[in-house]
């Protein structure tokens, strides 16, 4: 069965500045804020939120459509994600746009300063999800950070459809209303944010996590280094520590990779916590590496790692989940 994933695709801009940002900013003057950082070094990567989910559901052996709109650069990376198992029928390619670009400088503290310019991504708004799952047999699309218009399109058009959907609005909650923000996760069959985000969703929208919980299946709310909390239908909470780091690279991804790894995991039927497992070790997979499709998944060592975080059980249990 297929997972559409819809969101944004772009190439990253990634730069470390050897210091710490916070020792930078002086608080009364914040309304006046001028600042220039000299970074190390920098790396230029495939990214996006569509284009990350998509190559990690790959990766994990699911069958992953991308839907999103990129320029005609687009060549390459398209290459790229097809060896790794990805179907891009579901791009649009711009004829007058480049692919968006992700511009981001990371500190000693792992704490980000980014921009993102759309560029191509403004047209994922004329792509159709019925016209993309044509013939596919979608189970499930994830609608991801994008362009808002497209994200309301595509989650309205799930609806429609009677395609079940996860929201994952992420970053783009700062450039939703609360109506717009009500309307992405109302229905949703998995709601995906990270602490920060759950408290922006709930003050944008002025929604109880009552409310919410009503409107919803599973809530998944990533913690950072707290790990993870999830929340079923039912009411009842599960909370799944990370797996630990052998080394802080780049944060940059790691929410895309927790969130391939719990839906390959949980749609072939794991429970929530042997899923949010398998994201955490995803995640950490993200986090140890510059870039955030440069990771790579070897199962025998996967398992191990699963088995000294979470036990042999849990080791044995998603394992028999993997491809071999």
């Amino acid at each position: 069965m297929t997972l559409a994933v819809s969101g944004s695709i772009a190439t990253d801009h990634l730069m470390r500045f050897p210091g710490k940002f916070a020792e930078q900013l002086v608080a009364d003057q914040l309304s006046n804020i001028s600042l220039s950082f000299l970074v190390d070094d920098l790396v230029i990567r495939k990214g996006g939120v569509g284009g990350n989910i998509a190559y990690a559901l790959g990766v994990l052996g699911g069958s992953p459509l991308l839907v999103g709109a990129v320029g005609p650069d687009f060549g390459e990376y398209r290459s790229w994600l097809e060896a790794n198992g990805v179907d891009c029928s579901g791009v649009r390619v711009s004829t007058t746009a480049h692919t968006a670009r992700f511009v981001c400088t990371t500190d000693d503290d792992m704490a980000q300063i980014a921009s993102f310019y759309p560029g191509a991504m403004s047209e994922a708004r004329n792509i159709s999800i019925g016209d993309v799952a044509s013939g596919k047999s979608v189970e499930l699309v994830l609608v991801g950070a994008n362009d808002p218009d497209a994200m309301l399109a595509h989650t309205a058009q799930c609806r429609e459809a009677g395609i079940p959907f996860a929201a994952d609005p992420s970053q783009q909650l700062a450039r939703l209303n609360g109506d717009q923000a009500r309307q992405l996760v109302d229905g949703a069959a998995y709601l995906f944010t990270n602490e920060y985000e759950w408290g922006l969703l709930r003050q944008k929208t002025g929604l109880s996590e009552d409310d919410i919980a009503s409107m919803v299946g599973i809530r998944v709310t990533t913690l950072g280094k707290s790990g993870v909390e999830i929340v079923t239908a039912d009411g009842v909470r599960t909370h799944v520590d990370v797996v630990p780091e052998t080394s802080k690279v780049d944060p940059t991804g790691v929410g895309d990779g927790f969130r391939a790894g719990f839906l390959v995991a949980h749609r072939a039927g794991a429970s929530v916590e042997r899923a949010a497992q398998l994201g955490s070790l995803v995640a950490v997979l993200v986090l140890e590496t510059t870039g955030t499709q440069e990771w790579k998944f070897t199962r025998d060592d996967a398992l191990k790692r699963l088995g000294a975080a979470y036990g042999s059980v849990a080791a044995d249990e998603v394992g028999a989940l993997l491809p071999a």
